[in-house]
């Protein structure tokens, strides 16, 4: 029987400090693959980034991207210019490869630090997403949990059915 991923959860406050490093929970790091794995730092949604495991992540985009660059020249996407550029726009500056340091300590690249919006000794919510670790904002993460919160039920109940 295959191992089960272990999932990322749990919920911390942390704060940014003079130089926009974050401590990152060691067990959240560790549920990633450790210190020594490489990650990938992407934005999300304005106020909030979310930690990758790189290999994980590189394989999916890659994938993606390999059927994108089929399509473009296969003459697939002709009609369609407009949101190709969008996509890489967006592939430009939607994520980073970090590194964290031995004391779990990530830096938040410096376009990633506008888009989360939190100030350096400003407070960051640290979120396990099951699969990921969010960076949230705290008044983004209070916003997007309010308006899900109440559909919880359903949707544990559709996810474990």
């Amino acid at each position: 029987m295959p191992d089960t991923p272990e999932l990322i959860l749990g919920e911390y406050r942390r704060s940014l400090d003079e130089r926009f490093r974050l401590s990152i929970p060691a067990e959240m790091i560790e549920a990633m693959g450790g210190s020594d794995a490489p990650f990938i730092l992407a934005k999300e949604r304005p106020g909030c980034l979310s930690l990758w495991n790189a290999r994980a992540c590189k394989a999916a985009l890659d994938e993606g991207m390999d059927l994108v660059r089929r399509k473009i020249a296969a003459g697939k996407l002709s009609g369609r210019l407009g949101q190709v550029q969008m996509l890489g726009r967006l592939l430009s500056t939607r994520h980073a490869e970090v590194e964290m340091t031995g004391r779990g300590r990530l830096l938040i690249p410096e376009g990633f630090r506008d888009f989360l919006r939190v100030e350096a000794g400003g407070e960051v919510v640290i979120v396990g997403a099951a699969i990921a670790i969010d960076l949230w904002h705290p008044q983004a993460w209070f916003d997007y949990t309010a308006g899900r919160m109440p559909r919880f039920r359903r949707l544990f109940d559709q996810l474990s059915a």
